[in-house]
């Protein structure tokens, strides 16, 4: 008899490592001025946090977040 499930391997995310790099390219050709984001590891933690011009406007920030929120909804 098949167990009911299986337990799914550590894999990479390779859309999220796609995403970061060109977010990285962005801000080395000094189109990507300013991040607000939410980072969720592998055990189930996350991080928050903004840097550069979402950190100095945080009002702006909050809105970007609104929409991210509108998004996933």
């Amino acid at each position: 008899m098949k167990p009911p499930f299986r337990l799914v391997g550590d894999q990479l995310s390779h859309d999220t490592i796609k995403c970061l790099e060109e977010l990285l390219a962005y801000a080395k050709e000094g189109r990507l001025i300013g991040i607000a984001f939410a980072a969720l590891y592998k055990e189930r933690v996350y991080i928050v946090n903004a840097a550069g011009e979402a950190y100095r406007n945080p009002t702006f920030a909050r809105g970007l977040i609104a929409e991210l929120d509108d998004e996933l909804a």
